[in-house]
């Protein structure tokens, strides 16, 4: 479900932020989860994009993103 996905990449972005900041990780695994988070999108774009989405109006049959995690 699009809201589902949603959901999952704003948490993915939580997840990456936390193991970014945890000083009991190795340095390797920080530096890996900022480089991931440099070009991440955040909840605001996530929800944004769905929202284009929704309201393209084309022929297209089905929408991947939300502008809700509800």
């Amino acid at each position: 479900m699009p809201n589902e996905r949603t959901r999952s990449i704003i948490q993915t972005r939580e997840f990456l932020t936390c193991l970014s900041r945890d000083q009991a990780l190795p340095e390797t695994i920080r530096n890996e989860a900022n480089r991931l988070l440099r070009h991440y999108p955040s909840a605001k774009e996530v929800l944004l994009a769905g929202k284009v989405e929704e309201q393209r109006g084309d022929a297209f049959p089905w929408v991947f993103l939300s502008s809700s995690i509800d």
